[in-house]
């Protein structure tokens, strides 16, 4: 993973089929693997506060820690996917057993309705019309 720590850009986000095929429910799947690749890369802060030896020797190996108040207290500083269900398999069952593809083809349907981009500003779109015709002409597509 240390190895995506400076990256700007994950090739194939979205792309099926090798990149044949582009998927906006898959490109949100990425996205949101990218966001919890880029959360564990910044480290898992290591402290007396979140070692919590006392709790350790209290409830020891085999004991169970999802109940202390420490383990709720910084449970939530783990990645929080939108997509990938962490619910044991009966609890989400129970309450549908959406896979994370149908997730994120709904987020992915709602993103298109509603998201309206900021207009370019003054005449940035002239200017780009300008640089991909020129480009064109340049390479024989025009």
């Amino acid at each position: 993973m240390a190895a995506l720590a400076g990256a700007n850009l994950i090739y194939g986000a979205g792309m099926i089929e090798s990149g044949v095929t582009f998927d906006y429910a898959q490109y949100v799947l990425d996205n949101d693997m990218a966001r919890m690749i880029k959360h564990a890369v910044q480290g898992v802060p290591v402290n007396d506060e979140t070692l919590d030896v006392d709790d350790v020797h209290v409830v020891g190996s085999f004991g169970d820690y999802l109940s202390l108040d420490s383990t709720m207290r910084h449970m939530r500083e783990q990645s929080q996917p939108r997509f990938m269900d962490r619910r044991v398999r009966e609890d989400w069952q129970a309450a549908g057993g959406r896979d994370a593809y149908d997730a994120a083809r709904e987020a992915a349907k709602r993103i298109l309705d509603e998201y309206h981009p900021e207009p370019l500003p003054g005449e940035a779109a002239e200017r780009i019309d300008a640089i991909v015709a020129e480009a064109e002409e340049r390479a024989g597509v025009r």
